[in-house]
């Protein structure tokens, strides 16, 4: 595996909100254990961690109904401000001072702040967690790809409720534009 310079890598932490975790995670304990040990030693190491959650204001305005996703969450009433259920699940909660991108589409980038705050900071690099994996990890890579920033998908800290889809993301479809690596692969870079 390449090396890793902390000072210009990112580890995206995305959509481990409490009710994502319970309803789109497989295995969710051993998710959210290797997801946490990642996360505290990118904090020693000196990696920005950013924690990305999906929601929305009172009202829905973020949402149109020509969106198949979301207007049927709008119409359930889910992921609304202030919903405790959206909180980021308390295993891997946000550090004090750590950012928090708010995001009202499946990919991270699709308008929000992320690539400011990551070019105002000089990240190159990127580490990808999240679920579900043919969700924000898919949409997040491919805009990150096309804005040239260098990839790396933490396999086993992304999650899909589909195992056949996350195997074929991972081993056919993200190796084009990312490299895929474990969380023990950075363990050991860090």
């Amino acid at each position: 595996m390449e090396n890793l310079s902390p000072e210009h890598t990112a580890l995206l932490v995305m959509d481990f909100q409490t009710l994502i975790v319970e309803n789109f995670a497989m295995a969710p304990g051993a998710l959210l254990e290797r997801t946490a040990r990642l996360i505290e030693k990118a904090r020693k190491a000196g990696v920005t961690v950013i924690h990305v959650v999906v929601g929305f204001r009172p009202g829905y305005p973020e949402i149109s109904p020509r969106n198949l996703i979301f207007s049927g969450v709008k119409q359930a009433g889910m992921l609304a401000a202030g919903d405790p259920a959206i909180a980021i699940h308390s295993a891997v909660a946000p550090a004090n001072g750590e950012v928090i991108v708010t995001k009202h589409r499946v990919g991270a980038f699709a308008g929000t702040d992320l690539d400011m705050i990551l070019r105002a900071n000089g990240i190159d690099t990127l580490l990808l967690a999240g679920i579900s994996t043919s969700g924000v990890v898919l949409s997040t890579l491919r805009h990150a790809a096309d804005a040239d920033y260098r990839l790396m998908v933490v396999e086993d800290c992304c999650s899909d409720k589909d195992e056949s889809v996350h195997r074929m993301l991972m081993q056919s479809v993200f190796p084009s534009q990312a490299t895929v690596v474990t969380a023990a692969d950075i363990l050991d870079a860090l």
